[in-house]
């Protein structure tokens, strides 16, 4: 078969066979799939309109472009496949539960959710002090992100973990990485305000990771409260109360004064035993995921890892997302440190040389350099498939607008810990206001604003954002010498609105047409020192100088965009004649004026955004 020619380069012709290629993969990449020179699917991109370089980092958009026009079809692997295939290159296999026989019985993970104001925070915070152990009268030393309690079911002491994350934008943020952590969903609903908007987003996003669901009806305490119409709401969305017949378990509680709390959590147990075979292998080497992550200026990158099956020790070797390292200390939510974490169990793990992101996987490999490895590829993999979705499609006919100035915002995003900066760039992304402008985050991280982060900004022209962190050391001082702005946020909420008015406010000015006034011809002079001069009698509104005007004749514009060069009362020259008085004006050059004619003034106005 003859290869094909594009623009005169001879290619080797595709029979339609699959290409898969990881997100970010370069032209090199590709070539070296189907034994072709790189330097010829440059060319090729280029008479396709696209400039691209053999090694950059190129989008899914243009793979499959090139694909078809070689008769490939690009398949571009998911991230989830992608690490699939490179723990399998290490003889991996993430997510295996081992032998059947050496399953036990583990803990069920719980997420709590609901709408804004509903009492999570409080619910939360009630069930860790009713279960402090006594002699820890002073209450949990640290929040870890992560912690267990116990409870007592028919005479039989259970444990249940629960994952204290922000809302249910993390819990989906979570699952999009394919981090199944949660086990059961808390849905917490006001008994006085009934079901919101968020608690609708909540079930919804249950639901569609299908896991079962526990309501706790919050507030019965407060004046007004009514669980009986929570539960007739509740039926509109699936959840059917057990006394209405269905098998959803509704719990009456008041998290400020401590009702029931012990009745939920029997409800918890008693729905991961009817609805979950929750059994896992704890004999093999740990797996699991990352719940969230931080700087510790004492102690360097400490992760909340929730172990899903196998059993993690001090010591063991591991890799979390790009994140690798050795287990130096495991620390539980009392602040003990721990030997050993069983499955279902949350703690946190010092001794990795970066903060892993939160919904990372992570799991214990042989050796440190293999956890290393790993890493390094995991941290390629993200830096390519970042570049391809940063980068824009130049075309050449879009050229010239491509190398003027645009619109475009950049950030650097420091905060306290991964959940908190992913959770804002997140919300930032989502920002709409247009496509005259562009928000980009050029990097992001855990911990202080250093002077690496200042050098960045100043090559790039940057706004840094602090999220409950400062400047460190010099950095400051290097900000203020070279004029590079640092914001700093403690409410995310404040952070998002500030960033929306700054792109706001790089957006082109909209003008709208505001109409001043009409006059109608009723003579027209000739003056070889004016030109044609119409003497006109004000109708409505007022006539001004140097205003726009439009020339109508029969009610159709004649001519559009005429200057309001002089206007006159009498011999007196004037600013504006208002409404009923007579006057004389010109309109530039212009000469084609009738008796008769209506002239209609105007000016435009930058019109506010909304």
């Amino acid at each position: 078969m003859q290869a094909p020619s594009v623009g005169g380069v001879r290619l080797p012709k595709g029979g339609g066979e699959t290409i898969r290629l990881p997100r970010g993969s370069s032209l090199t990449d590709f070539a070296e799939k189907i034994n072709a020179n790189p330097a010829s699917l440059v060319q090729v991109l280029f008479h396709l309109g696209e400039m691209i370089t053999a090694t950059a980092s190129v989008s899914d958009e243009i793979l499959e472009l090139l694909g078809q026009e070689m008769n490939y079809n690009i398949q571009v692997v998911s991230p989830e496949e992608e690490d699939r295939a490179l723990l399998e290159s290490f003889d991996i296999d993430f997510g295996d539960p081992g032998d059947e026989d050496a399953l036990a019985a583990r803990p069920p993970v719980v997420t709590i959710m609901g709408h804004v104001d509903h009492g999570k925070t409080r619910l939360l915070d009630t069930i860790r002090k009713t279960n402090v152990r006594e002699g820890e009268a002073g209450g949990i030393t640290q929040h870890i992100g992560a912690y267990q309690v116990e409870t007592e079911v028919d005479g039989n002491e259970r444990e249940i973990t629960f994952i204290d994350t922000p809302g249910h934008e993390a819990f989906t943020a979570m699952r999009a990485r394919g981090a199944k952590a949660t086990d059961i969903a808390v849905i917490v609903v006001a008994a006085d305000d009934g079901v919101m908007p968020q608690t609708v987003e909540s079930i919804n996003h249950a639901q569609a990771a299908d896991l079962p669901i526990v309501v706790a009806v919050n507030k019965i305490d407060v004046e007004g409260a009514n669980p009986q119409k929570v539960r007739q709401q509740l039926t509109e969305y699936n959840l059917v109360a057990e006394e209405y017949g269905g098998e959803t378990m509704f719990v009456d509680i008041s998290a400020r004064q401590g009702t029931n709390i012990e009745q939920l959590l029997e409800a918890i147990v008693l729905t991961a035993d009817a609805s979950l075979d929750l059994r896992a292998n704890p004999d093999m080497d740990a797996q699991g995921v990352t719940i969230e992550g931080h700087l510790d200026r004492g102690r360097g990158p400490v992760a909340t890892v929730l172990v899903q099956r196998g059993t993690l020790r001090v010591g063991d070797s591991v890799v979390a997302g790009d994140a690798s390292g050795r287990v130096r200390r495991m620390i539980d939510e009392l602040g003990n440190d721990v030997e050993e974490a069983l499955p279902s169990r949350p703690v946190q793990v010092i001794g990795l040389t970066s903060v892993p992101g939160a919904g990372d996987t992570f799991l214990v490999v042989d050796e440190d350099r293999v956890a290393r490895q790993i890493a390094d590829r995991r941290r390629a993999r993200e830096r390519n498939a970042e570049l391809a979705s940063r980068r824009k499609r130049v075309s050449l006919e879009d050229l010239d607008a491509a190398l003027k100035e645009t619109n475009t915002l950049n950030l650097i995003i420091k905060g306290d810990n991964s959940g908190t900066v992913e959770a804002l760039e997140d919300a930032l992304m989502k920002l709409d206001v247009g496509e005259d402008v562009e928000l980009r985050v050029i990097h992001r991280g855990v911990g202080g604003i250093t002077e690496g982060d200042i050098n960045l900004a100043i090559a790039d022209n940057v706004i840094v954002m602090g999220f409950n962190v400062r400047a460190e050391g010099k950095a400051t001082e290097l900000a203020n010498r070279e004029g590079v702005e640092i914001r700093y946020y403690s409410v995310i909420y404040q952070a998002i609105e500030e960033i929306e008015q700054a792109l706001k406010g790089m957006l082109k000015p909209e003008y709208e047409e505001v109409e001043l006034g009409r006059a109608e011809v009723r003579e027209v002079f000739k003056s070889s020192k004016f030109g044609t001069i119409a003497g006109c009698l004000v109708m409505g509104g007022e006539i001004r100088r140097n205003a726009r005007a439009r020339l109508m004749r029969d009610s159709t514009v004649i001519h559009e965009n005429l200057p309001v060069s002089s206007l006159r009362r009498f011999k007196d020259d004037v600013v504006e004649v208002r409404e009923g008085y007579e006057c004389g004006l010109t309109l530039g050059s212009y000469s084609d004026i009738k008796v008769g004619d209506v002239i209609e003034t105007f000016e435009m106005r930058e019109k506010p955004r909304a």
